[in-house]
């Protein structure tokens, strides 16, 4: 790379770390198995998020999204390891202890719509209950306003006023997921982590509650959208960071990613190819076993522009790790 470019992506870098809500370094996930193995389910994730700014994660499921976010919030489970560092207005969430996680991170600062929110629903309170208890906790409302509050904050997500005092076991997949994402809005915090939060919906519910965690941006906040669904990421993001077998492969604009020049990394582009509304071809092959990654590059086995030189990993360079992307001679 021209050195001259290298500086000035290293001074944007710079820049955009001063003004992150969230900015991570090197985060690095290993999961220790028996017999001495272990499993690298991310690896040197770099990436910033600002105030009023959607990042959205996207790749094929195993590639490590969902353990992202979770050190992100200190919930993994205890054989894991992590390395790196991830800055929350000054905090380092990493180094962190579970009582300031508890008591000052979680749904304070970051709130969180899961993967599986049904698992995240206690199974004998209504989801009334729930979203009134979690308006005490963050907002402080008194009694006689928190039935109004809880109504107002499952309007939000869409969640139907005459479901409220129903059970967990009593909602749908979709009905449990817009309850998980109205009790995730509710303390407004400056980070929101959704995690798959159109799963189980329909495509108008998927635009609404793409809308509704879209406003939480604009209203300031930073959102990280981790998802699937292509056509939901390019309703709401800003930009677009592609993960393959624990790595971010290309970090670019939503505008690039989804329009013209396109994405950069051969992977992005089979995501988009993928997609119904393009040329509806699969990418071929299957992602490999993060307890058995390759030397070079994870992709270069399912990639048809891969050579000699893809059996060295690739660095990060203008975004994307990759030998061989896409450029401007090949569009």
């Amino acid at each position: 790379m021209n050195p001259q470019i290298a500086r000035a992506l290293a001074a944007v870098t710079a820049e955009r770390a001063e003004d992150a809500v969230l900015s991570v370094r090197g985060l690095t996930v290993r999961f220790r198995l028996r017999g001495g193995r272990s499993v690298a389910a991310v690896t040197d994730a770099d990436f910033d998020l600002a105030a009023g700014e959607c990042l959205a994660l996207v790749g094929e499921s195993g590639c490590g999204k969902s353990v992202l976010a979770s050190a992100l919030l200190g919930l993994l489970p205890g054989n894991a390891e992590t390395a790196g560092s991830a800055l929350l207005d000054g905090t380092d969430l990493f180094t962190a202890d579970e009582r300031t996680l508890a008591r000052t991170v979680r749904g304070r600062r970051i709130g969180l719509v899961p993967q599986s929110p049904a698992a995240h629903l206690t199974p004998v309170r209504t989801v009334r209950a729930h979203l009134e208890e979690t308006v005490r906790a963050l907002t402080g409302t008194p009694r006689r306003g928190r039935r109004a509050a809880a109504e107002a904050a499952a309007a939000r997500a869409a969640f139907p006023a005459g479901h409220l005092d129903r059970y967990p076991h009593e909602l749908s997949g979709g009905l449990a997921q817009r309850a998980a994402t109205a009790l995730a809005l509710i303390g407004d915090a400056p980070l929101l982590l959704a995690d798959e939060p159109t799963t189980g919906l329909d495509r108008e519910l998927v635009d609404r509650t793409a809308d509704e965690l879209r406003r939480h941006a604009d209203d300031g906040k930073a959102l990280l959208l981790i998802t699937h669904d292509l056509a939901a990421a390019r309703r709401v993001a800003d930009r677009v960071a592609v993960m393959y077998a624990g790595r971010i492969v290309e970090l670019t604009s939503a505008a690039r990613f989804f329009g013209a020049p396109g994405p950069r990394h051969p992977y992005a582009r089979g995501l988009l190819d993928a997609l119904p509304e393009r040329q509806f071809t699969p990418i071929p092959g299957l992602p490999p076993e993060l307890s058995d990654l390759p030397e070079g590059c994870a992709f270069a086995p399912r990639c048809a522009r891969a050579t000699a030189a893809c059996a060295v990993r690739p660095d990060v360079l203008a975004g994307t790790a990759c030998h061989h992307p896409w450029g401007a001679e090949d569009a």
